[in-house]
């Protein structure tokens, strides 16, 4: 990766909507250089995906719960077993292994705290290797930033 590819980098985590002559003209390159550089970015891995971000309060009544997760057995094939299980749930945004302290931190998003309930059971306590669970339910998100610097 070089200076180029940074500031592709850059600019599409800015706006990922621009069109190709857009960023080609951000970055000072050719539009055919840029093209190609995207793909080859895309194509390596480093662009997983583009998306759309939404604001939440926008679309209605949401709950967001920063979910800390200790299990009784921490082999590795456990650990892999616990991602897997949170990994279908869609309300699961971010899940994490962390240490010291807790196996794991979830970002959840739920409509409400009935939803929460319902998703704890469902995730948590149904869980047979699930020993612990501590949340913590925002009440203002003052910051959320997807870029990653570069």
């Amino acid at each position: 990766m070089d200076e180029i590819d940074r500031r592709i980098l850059n600019a599409l985590q800015i706006d990922a909507s621009q069109t190709n002559a857009e960023l080609a003209l951000a970055v000072h390159v050719s539009a055919p250089t840029c093209l190609r550089r995207v793909k080859q970015l895309t194509e390596s891995g480093l662009i997983q995906r583009q998306v759309a971000i939404i604001a939440p309060e926008k679309v209605g009544p949401s709950l967001t719960a920063i979910v800390e997760i200790s299990l009784d057995n921490q082999a590795a094939e456990r650990m892999s077993e616990f991602e897997a299980h949170v990994a279908d749930e869609s309300a699961v945004l971010q899940c994490y292994r962390v240490a010291p302290g807790p196996d794991f931190v979830l970002i959840v998003q739920v409509n409400d705290m009935p939803a929460y309930h319902a998703l704890a059971h469902r995730l948590f306590t149904a869980h047979r290797n699930v020993r612990n669970v501590k949340a913590y339910f925002s009440t203002s998100r003052s910051k959320f930033e997807t870029r990653i610097l570069l």
